[in-house]
This record gives C-alpha cells, sequence and structure tokens, in this order.
C-alpha cells in the first residue's frame, strides 16, 4: 500500500508521534467508523438489529480463528480482557494438590496473580527469574515431574524480550506440562500459529498491538484441555440458544463459548472486527517484518549514545514491537513528561524508557524520539 494510504488509515500520526502502542494504541480509521457506526445505530434504533449483531459476534470468532490459524471456531471464547481469560484458566484447571505451575519472576500481574492464589489450593507456584542470554532454559530447568502449567507472556512487558515458543512448547510435550500463552504484547505486532506452535491456551486483549476497543479479550482453548476443564462461572449467555431462559438442561457446552458467562460487549466486538479485517488485508507477515524493521532501526540509532542501556534484546527474533531502555543519567518520568509536550508519547516501566512503535510509525517519529535522548541540553531538564 502506497505510503499516504496507509497514513490516511492512522489519524494520529497527523498529531502525534506516537510511541506508546505497548499500552493503548489509537485506533485506525476502519475501527472509528465501524465503532461510529454502531453508536448511531444503537442511538437511532436500539437493539432493533440485535440479530445481525450476534451475527457479527460470529464472524468476528471465525476471524480471530483465522488470525491465529485456529482449527476450529469453537475454540474461541470472547471475553473482557486477558485479565479475565487468565483467570479463567486457573479456576477452570483441575489441579491436585502438589501441582506445580510456572512463571517468569518479572511477569506482569495479569500472568502472576492467578496462578499465586491457587497456593491456596495446594498447587505451587514458581516463580523464575529469567537468564538474558538464555531465557527459555531458565523455565525448562524450573520444569519437573509436578510441572502442570508453563504461564509466560510471549513478549515481556518490561523488557521487550520475545520468548521462543516452540522451544518451550517442545519442553512441556516432553514432561507432559500444558503451555499458556499470554500473548497481548505479541499478537497484531507479529504473527502466531496456534496450531504449529502446539500450545494449550492463549489469551489476548485488544486495545494493544490489535488496535481495537478495550474491554474486549479473547481465549483460544485446545479442544482437549477446554473439555477438561471446569466452568468456575457459570451464566445464560454461554448456550447456543441463550435467549431460551426455561431450559431445564443447563448442562455447559463443549465449545469455548463455556467461558462467556453473560452479556458481551457488542461495541468492542464490532471495533474488533473492522481492526482484524484490516490487519488481514494489509497480511500480518508483511506489517510484522515492517515493524521489526521499526524497531531495528530503534535499536541501531540507541546503540549510538553514551550512558544508555538497552535491555531489549539487539537480535530481531528476539524482539517484537517493544524497545525498552536505561538511561543512567535521567529521571524517566521527567523525561516521559517532557516527551510528551512536544507530542512524543513514550512509557516508563520501572526505571526504564519503553518505546513501542507499530508497523506504520513513519521512522521519522522514532528519529524525533533519539533526537531528544541524545540532546545533552535539553535532556539536562531530565536529569537525576
Amino acid at each position: 500500500m502506497h505510503s499516504k494510504a496507509l497514513n490516511a488509515l492512522f489519524p494520529v500520526i497527523e498529531r502525534h508521534r506516537w510511541l506508546n502502542h505497548a499500552a493503548i494504541s489509537a485506533w485506525p480509521t476502519p475501527v472509528i467508523e465501524a465503532t461510529r457506526a454502531f453508536v448511531e445505530e444503537n442511538a437511532q434504533q436500539g437493539a432493533l438489529n440485535y440479530d445481525a449483531w450476534m451475527a457479527k459476534e460470529d464472524q468476528l470468532r471465525t476471524q480471530i480463528a483465522q488470525f491465529i490459524n485456529a482449527p476450529c471456531t469453537d475454540d474461541i471464547s470472547l471475553l473482557r480482557n486477558t485479565s479475565e481469560a487468565l483467570n479463567i484458566i486457573a479456576q477452570g484447571i483441575n489441579w491436585q494438590a502438589g501441582d506445580e505451575v510456572i512463571f517468569p519472576a518479572n511477569e506482569f500481574p495479569s500472568n502472576k496473580l492467578p496462578w499465586e492464589r491457587l497456593a491456596k489450593q495446594g498447587v505451587k507456584p514458581i516463580a523464575v527469574s529469567l537468564d538474558h542470554k538464555a531465557p527459555e532454559e531458565s523455565l525448562i530447568q524450573a520444569m519437573g515431574a509436578k510441572t502442570r502449567l508453563l504461564a509466560v507472556s510471549s513478549v515481556q512487558f518490561d523488557t521487550g524480550l520475545r520468548l521462543d515458543l516452540g522451544k518451550l512448547s517442545k519442553a512441556c510435550h516432553t514432561h507432559g506440562t500444558m503451555l499458556s500463552v499470554d500473548a497481548i504484547q505479541h499478537l497484531g505486532a507479529l504473527p502466531i500459529d496456534v496450531q504449529s506452535l502446539g500450545i494449550d491456551f492463549l489469551v489476548c486483549g485488544t486495545h494493544k498491538w490489535l488496535m481495537a476497543p478495550e474491554g474486549m479479550g479473547f481465549l483460544w482453548t485446545k479442544k482437549e484441555a477446554r473439555e477438561a476443564m471446569d466452568v468456575a462461572l457459570p451464566g445464560w449467555r454461554m448456550y447456543d440458544d441463550p435467549f431460551n431462559f426455561c431450559r431445564t438442561e443447563w448442562t455447559p457446552p463443549l465449545s469455548g463459548k463455556r467461558f462467556e458467562t453473560g452479556t458481551v460487549n457488542m461495541f468492542g466486538i464490532h471495533g474488533l472486527a473492522a481492526a482484524l479485517q484490516l490487519l488481514q488485508q494489509l497480511d500480518p507477515q508483511q506489517t510484522g517484518e515492517a515493524l521489526l524493521d521499526r524497531t531495528d532501526h530503534l535499536v541501531q540509532s540507541l546503540q549510538t549514545l553514551d550512558d544508555v542501556e538497552l535491555m531489549t534484546p539487539i537480535n530481531r527474533h528476539q524482539r517484537a514491537g517493544i524497545v525498552c531502555l536505561l538511561a543512567r543519567h535521567l529521571d524517566a518520568e521527567k523525561m516521559v513528561t517532557r516527551l510528551a509536550e512536544e507530542s512524543i508519547y513514550i512509557a516508563k516501566r520501572g526505571k526504564n524508557l519503553r518505546i513501542s512503535p507499530h508497523f506504520y510509525t513513519p521512522f521519522e517519529h522514532i528519529d524525533a524520539f533519539v533526537e531528544r535522548l541524545s540532546d545533552k541540553q535539553w535532556c539536562r531538564h531530565c536529569a537525576l
């Protein structure tokens, strides 16, 4: 697609240098149009077209299944966010006392808290510090005969490290361990194929790299894993005929709908459907390479600067869309504030600065950040 046509899809770049997609993405034009149309329809007609909305819901399951190469739409559960999906997994597995669940020590809280809470059931949560040179080996070496689940974010939120899911999956199969992947910092930035990876669970919120509204997410479950799980939160919406309120048979379905307790987010469904349609039209493989080109450019530029320590791997295959750095001479919070005054938006995570462009981000927007970081006079106002 021509650069001018591509730029027109992302109006945010007209006003801001948005390098914060790992937090919340600005919406592309198709998402804006789809959600605006939904709001207008609701305002003018209420829910008269609810049947059409339910058809959009079914369409979205198909889109998600295609986007992650799931074998069946029955594997998809439409949920509110990543945290809800991870808790469904944590509360649904039939744990036995003495089981172990392993996760990286510096995980985002969504991928720590559900596992730590299992200690009340006699499950042992094990937080593993990752060796930066061989992070997968750190997790694999911690696995044993009692390890029931390995739970990882495929891209770490605070360093940008992208884990080798294939390597982890192979080790899990050897140990008879299930693998849960939080893909919120991965999917939409780079493709994921759940079948080729051989994972058991994939969860994803949609307001980051998928560029869709907040309050929307999904869970993919492998058929064998899903059918062995309990339904911790039963509700009316999980049934194929949800408006049959007088039914007498309430056995949860075997499909992913068994985890959809109540009313779904129709606004979010319309927005996500539009976002996925755009990403699939643009080709996720091509946009993924375009994004890696941008983080390559950023990493190479940062390597020329003094007093900057890259916290993100230099190797392209270990990165996605996040680049984190430690600027020893700067106060990260002051830096984020001053950059925002110039419409350059990044984030602070711990002591690190986190920069997260997307595939459409103009290279000059990345250069604007690097220029400020290299300007000693400008940085004096951000000194520790």
